[in-house]
């Protein structure tokens, strides 16, 4: 293997291990904390929340945390409303970054297995791309760095992006903007649509992963 290859992902590994340590230890705020940071910021709050959550992915930092900061600041309908924008904003960039850091893996010839789910999101990207938002089969941010390796074009994927993450960022932030009116029967509310939001997904996804698993094993 070429030295100069390991010396570089060894580099980039490790970088990516610092940065999840400071964004989990130097920077380990809670939602409440993060909202009166928002809010510190006055009339300029919404804009620097989206440019906030633009760049989430690049820190490793929790995307719920930020939801449901972003529901006790902003409440559910305009904290959707900005999340939306720097989840889609963010998820952007990571794809961008991937194609541009990962173009010696987009060029890559792949095979067997992987080939097929290269193919099929190269052709269906759109498809795939909806389906892995609305079901978190695979974590968020990873969805955008494998799109942009599998080939899906930019469109298709920030257009599933957008559609797809209204249902889960409309349960974090309702859930957020219930803890601040104090009503318990609207905190119960959120909770019940938080749950059905991100239980139902996750049914949903075992299950389909488990019928991909019989059918996988049945293939010789």
């Amino acid at each position: 293997m070429n030295t100069k290859r390991v010396i570089k992902w060894s580099l980039a590994a490790l970088a990516i291990v610092l940065v999840i340590w400071l964004s989990r230890s130097v920077f380990d705020v809670n939602a409440e904390g993060l909202r009166n940071w928002i809010l510190s910021f006055g009339l300029w709050a919404p804009l620097f929340y989206i440019i906030a959550y633009t760049i989430r992915p690049l820190i490793f930092f929790p995307a719920s945390v930020l939801s449901i900061a972003g529901g006790l600041a902003f409440g559910a309908w305009m904290g959707t409303l900005y999340t939306i924008i720097g989840a889609t904003l963010g998820a952007a960039l990571s794809f961008v970054v991937a194609k541009t850091v990962g173009k010696s893996l987009v060029k890559k010839q792949w095979t067997g297995n992987a080939a097929k789910i290269q193919t099929q999101m190269e052709q269906n990207g759109f498809l795939y791309v909806l389906l892995f938002r609305l079901i978190p089969v695979i974590n968020f941010d990873l969805v955008s760095y494998l799109a942009a390796i599998a080939k899906v074009r930019f469109v298709p994927f920030a257009l599933a992006t957008l559609i797809g993450i209204i249902p889960g960022t409309f349960a974090y932030n309702f859930l957020g903007s219930s803890f601040v009116s104090g009503n318990p029967q609207i905190i119960a509310a959120a909770v019940a649509v938080f749950i059905v939001l991100t239980v139902v997904p996750i049914l949903i996804r075992n299950r389909w992963a488990k019928k991909n698993g019989r059918n996988s094993g049945t293939i010789k």
